[in-house]
């Protein structure tokens, strides 16, 4: 875990009106691009962003998911992050925008560029399975985050219990291939992960997830600089766990809408939702499943003592707590 504790950033202005820094994360090097010179930051606050994202993703998928990463960021007037997208070209690049009165606090709750680096750990496929890719990255998104310790597991619960239902086929719905709603594209693709999660964890009795499917398509050189057959895809995935649920799973939901009763799924696994808060049921029939998808591997690591990494942003040391 080394890896995911210590990080070194070095600074240099590359452009006349653009600064790019590099943060290093085990093997990993990512670019930080500001265009324009304009944004009117602490250098820290960005840093500490990149770095939670960063460590987030490594944390899920055991390390980051490509050699190098360019983050282009360009500066708004206002507060907040916004349009991040992510590329497989020129080794892998993310776009994002950051508003010049962004708080800490809120790059702190910040999910998009967790979102955005998981996108890089899956290989780009036919424009009719975007919904896998996006799918994928709602869905990890804030596992990833609970494991590296940015996030509460009754936070991430309470959101899919209220989002989740946007996922479900709607009237008219032709399967998750054929129906390009933004419901259907991002929680329906987040659907079919659950899923598959769960079904994992049920038939290697707990000992497998989804997590596991997911890291042997990166291992198997699936990142999203290449480009893959979405069905060879899930195949690797379920040859990593032992069982055959991605597959199958997929086969399913492709082409007809499938019927997922939410209600009885979370009362499953013991997540009960009063609309303000969750709390969690451990005698429920599937409450190890929950805890494991939230449990990772890292849990032990966060116990232990970070090393403090540094970073030098535009000639000046910067210390990170």
């Amino acid at each position: 875990m080394g890896a995911l504790l210590f990080l070194l950033c070095f600074s240099f202005v590359s452009a006349k009106d653009e600064m790019t820094s590099s943060l290093l994360i085990g093997n990993a090097r990512i670019d930080i691009r500001i265009e324009g010179s304009t944004l009117r930051l602490p250098a820290k606050d960005i840093f500490r962003w990149v770095r939670s994202a960063a460590e987030s993703v490594t944390a899920y998928y055991g390390r980051f998911p490509v050699p190098q990463v360019l983050i282009r960021i360009t500066p708004f007037e206002g507060r907040g992050i916004r349009n991040g997208m992510t590329f497989g070209d020129r080794g892998g690049r993310i776009t994002v925008r950051v508003g010049n009165e962004t708080s800490p606090a809120e790059f702190a709750s910040d999910w998009m560029l967790t979102h955005e680096m998981v996108h890089l750990a899956f290989p780009s496929v036919d424009e009719r399975h975007h919904w896998i890719e996006e799918g994928i990255a709602t869905y990890v998104e804030p596992i990833a985050r609970i494991h590296a310790g940015h996030l509460k597991a009754e936070q991430m619960w309470f959101d899919l219990v209220r989002d989740m239902p946007q996922g479900l086929p709607q009237v008219g719905d032709r399967g998750l291939d054929r129906t390009h709603t933004w419901g259907r594209t991002y929680w329906g693709g987040a659907l079919f992960c659950l899923l598959a999660d769960v079904e994992i964890r049920r038939q290697t009795n707990n000992a497998k997830g989804l997590e596991n499917a997911l890291r042997g398509i990166l291992d198997a050189g699936g990142d999203i600089r290449k480009e893959w057959n979405l069905e060879d895809a899930l195949r690797t995935g379920d040859r990593a766990v032992g069982v055959s649920v991605l597959q199958p799973l997929y086969t399913k939901m492709k082409d007809k809408p499938v019927s997922v009763d939410l209600d009885s799924l979370w009362m499953q696994l013991g997540v009960r939702s009063d609309g303000a808060s969750v709390h969690f049921d451990d005698s429920a029939t599937l409450s190890a499943i929950r805890q494991a998808i939230t449990a990772g591997e890292s849990s032990a690591a966060r116990h232990s003592p970070p090393s403090k990494p540094f970073a030098v942003f535009a000639g000046r040391a910067v210390g990170f707590p």
